[in-house]
């Protein structure tokens, strides 16, 4: 295959589709993980740590706004799609909660696992979808999904 015609496949409705579907996906992650990080925060021992959870549910939170700007920038409604990574990733924030002693030390380090592996899934998502923009051509979206990072 051709350089030309591998470049043109990025381009095509499928590709654009399925970059709409990860945002909604992303979109539905940050909504619900505004909730957990409360509760996370509420959760913990530490004020350090309960500090870090509202600095980070409050960094969330403007995630969420520059996804409703992406979405106006694609002419789309910003709409929320299930967002199956997300949700076990914070169930097992949930058990981590259920199984360990409050005011715990084991708590605490266990919301810090559960809260590196929600970033990290952010991360991940976010700088695949600035790629995904630049190959839509669509340096201003990329932008946007890069400043999440």
């Amino acid at each position: 295959m051709a350089t030309e015609d591998k470049y043109n496949e990025v381009y095509n409705p499928e590709f654009h589709e399925f970059f709409l579907e990860e945002l909604k996906d992303i979109y539905w992650a940050e909504q619900h993980l505004v909730n957990a990080l409360k509760k996370l925060a509420e959760a913990c021992t530490s004020p350090e740590l309960a500090k870090a959870f509202k600095k980070h549910k409050d960094e969330t939170q403007q995630h969420i706004i520059i996804l409703e700007k992406v979405f106006g920038l694609l002419d789309e409604k910003a709409e929320a799609k299930k967002c199956k990574a997300m949700e076990g990733l914070l169930k097992e924030a949930d058990t981590i909660i259920g199984d360990t002693e409050k005011d715990s030390f084991v708590r605490d380090a266990g919301l810090i696992l559960a809260a590196q592996k929600v970033e990290h899934y952010e991360i991940a998502t976010y700088g695949t979808l600035a790629i995904f923009a630049g190959y839509l051509e669509n340096d201003e979206i990329a932008e946007h999904l890069r400043n999440i990072l």
